[in-house]
């Protein structure tokens, strides 16, 4: 779903108007915008609308059950995205809209049953099974006072087409992702994803108690991994590859009337060397992960107030965060401020203790701050000790001392040991894997892809 708009955008600096024309001929069309007033005002630069439907109709049954996409089509919006692309074709901003967002529609008429509606409350997914995209487009200007200029929504058939005809796009993860619902099954390491097993990585929401957010954070991912794979292998500048997957991206999405050649081009010119630094990406603040609705169920309320000044950015054509250079910290799984460590010295070197005990708070660790003098003075190699149960934050806080050994102690609890041997040099600085800025928890495109 979230890999049409980058392609299309950018292949289109490969060649030009002439195979674009060729290929925008069969986009097969919509008309979001028909008779919609009282709009949000015109900003700078272009705000697209980026819907990933279910369509799982259109996939063969073997490639359903290959990758667990059973059950009907629920007709609804597995993805929803604001991708603002900034008016000097420098920067890219995708704020992530979650599905099960408290939303209220206007009023409208159903495209289903012809009944007319008044204004209602809903689920933001269940927007587009009712009103499709017009009532789609209509809830999420009124939600966030953007104007959206574009519309494109994709399918499972188009994502997985799509990153089959690039080869491919690599994930990394610092730890194992598993869910029984969608059978992905990674290991921590680096992956090379074809497009059933990237559907897969998308779509997964039982990896974690995170549920649909952490999900969203993985389509950030995935999308910067995307425009890097895309940038990396010089796509664009091989006219024969641009054209088949300009082809399969475009052949397999509905776009507003508006959206066609020209701007494709013009954006592709404008954005030929575009990499996955100019990108940021961004998550709706929620104040309420659970606020029941009657009729509607368990949505997720909006933090009111700090989705607004989010929203305010992409309206003035602001970067969403402040720009700032990429850390180069380890990624870890468990976030250091999120670890108890207390430090002992295991040598007679007079305040080895306290350096490690302030290299290991410098680097975000929650220390005790009062190392103490181990029982065994003679410690050769650095040890850490911990309780089964965190053996995920031991695994961080190695990290965080290279050359250590690490060795589980029952009962130990919640408070990891650090004893310092003769051999410590350094502590090396580590962040969480989805370590994000602000409050809306922006990451850039070069912070969220494979180091």
């Amino acid at each position: 779903m979230v890999t049409s708009l980058s392609v299309a955008v950018l292949a289109a600096a490969g060649i030009g108007h002439a195979v674009v024309t060729g290929v925008d001929a069969d986009i097969d069309r919509v008309d979001p915008f028909k008779d919609m007033k009282n709009r949000p005002a015109q900003g700078d630069g272009m705000n697209v609308l980026l819907v990933g439907t279910d369509g799982r109709e259109r996939i063969s049954k073997a490639e359903r059950a290959k990758y667990h996409l059973g059950g009907e089509p629920c007709h609804c919006t597995d993805t929803v995205m604001i991708v603002h692309i900034s008016q000097d074709r420098k920067r890219v901003s995708v704020v992530s809209l979650p599905r099960d967002s408290y939303a209220r529609t206007p009023a409208h008429t159903d495209h289903t049953t012809g009944e007319r509606h008044r204004p209602h409350a809903l689920k933001l997914n269940s927007a587009y099974a009712e009103g499709g995209p017009q009532l789609t487009v209509r809830t999420v200007e009124n939600m966030t006072r953007v104007k959206i200029d574009h519309y494109l929504e994709v399918d499972f058939t188009s994502f997985m087409r799509t990153v089959d005809e690039l080869g491919g796009v690599r994930i990394c993860t610092v730890r194992p992702l598993k869910d029984r619902y969608t059978r992905l099954n990674l290991p921590a390491g680096t992956h090379d994803l074809n497009g059933g097993q990237a559907l897969q990585y998308v779509r997964s929401r039982h990896l974690d108690g995170a549920s649909d957010l952490s999900r969203m954070q993985r389509q950030q991912r995935f999308l910067a991994a995307l425009v890097d794979r895309v940038t990396s292998t010089r796509v664009l500048l091989n006219p024969m590859k641009f054209r088949d997957v300009t082809q399969t991206v475009l052949s397999s999405v509905r776009a507003d009337k508006g959206f066609g050649t020209d701007d494709l081009v013009d954006l592709g010119w404008a954005m030929r060397n575009f990499s996955p630094s100019s990108s940021e990406f961004a998550t709706v603040p929620i104040a309420r992960m659970e606020f029941p609705v009657k009729g509607v169920g368990s949505t997720l309320k909006w933090d009111a107030k700090k989705s607004e000044r989010l929203f305010r950015a992409l309206r003035e054509d602001r970067p969403l965060a402040p720009h700032h250079s990429p850390s180069k910290a380890v990624r870890v799984d468990v976030a250091p401020q999120q670890i108890h460590v207390q430090v002992e010295n295991g040598t007679t070197t007079p305040g080895l203790g306290r350096r490690v005990d302030n290299a290991l708070s410098a680097t975000g660790f929650n220390t005790t701050g009062a190392p103490k003098n181990a029982l065994d003075r003679s410690v050769k190699r650095t040890l850490i000790t911990y309780d089964p149960g965190w053996n995920r934050s031991a695994k961080s806080l190695a990290a965080a001392l290279p050359g250590s050994r690490s060795r589980a102690v029952k009962g130990q609890g919640p408070t990891l040991k650090v004893i310092a041997g003769s051999d410590f040099k350094r502590v090396t600085k580590v962040r969480a894997e989805d370590a994000r800025r602000g409050e809306a928890g922006v990451a850039t495109g070069d912070e969220v892809t494979c180091p």
